[in-house]
């Protein structure tokens, strides 16, 4: 017993703390589901569907609104959730250091630039398109390209939920490639907009 009259912790509880301690450094290095997965979802279901519903399945608008218009809120939208996806990166960082964390920041900054290419590459060839290839063109090409870092995330962090994640962005986005902008469209919005918000509240409640 200690004589200054401080509870001295039992077997039991210091078990109970290291547990806690651990659980709580786990999901700190593994990041915030809500943050890595739920962005790109809300964005994509959002994005999506406004291009689904200007291009239509058979090539009739189902809203009246411009290719550009509606190009312009897909983007957008994605600017906002690669923004939040760096945020959760960074805060994954910085609970380590040395060389994990100098590779988790050149991690975070290929996300800038890999969205920084899909618009430059988009924008000097979608003029030579029409409206609806164009589009196609943007949304097919951001996907690859968060599909490619999703992966290659789930490569650096051994988080197998994240590579598989990268590989079904991109089988839907190939499949949605070959049928077409409205089927790549709604593809998109359902599949990959409502599987993110569904995994990143389901990794979320499991961490």
């Amino acid at each position: 017993m200690a004589d200054d009259g401080e509870h001295v912790a039992s077997p039991e509880e210091t078990l109970r703390l290291i547990d806690q301690q651990r659980a709580a450094a786990v999901k700190a290095l593994r990041g915030d589901p809500l943050l890595l997965y739920t962005p790109w979802g809300v964005a994509w279901l959002l994005g999506f569907g406004t291009l689904f519903l200007r291009y239509g399945l058979d090539g009739v608008p189902y809203v009246p609104i411009s290719p550009g218009a509606a190009l312009t809120v897909h983007l957008s939208l994605h600017v906002v959730a690669g923004a939040f996806v760096a945020i959760g990166i960074v805060r994954m960082n910085g609970q380590v250091r040395g060389e994990s964390s100098a590779k988790g920041m050149m991690y975070g900054y290929a996300w800038f630039v890999g969205m920084m290419l899909m618009s430059v590459i988009s924008s000097r060839f979608s003029p030579a398109l029409d409206p609806i290839e164009a589009g196609l063109m943007w949304g097919a090409v951001a996907l690859l390209v968060v599909a490619i870092l999703y992966m290659a995330g789930g490569a650096l962090y051994g988080q197998w939920s994240m590579f598989f994640m990268g590989v079904w962005i991109a089988a839907v986005d190939a499949v949605g490639v070959m049928l077409g902008a409205g089927w790549h469209a709604l593809l998109a919005a359902v599949l990959l907009g409502g599987g993110q918000i569904a995994a990143g509240i389901l990794l979320r409640s499991r961490a």
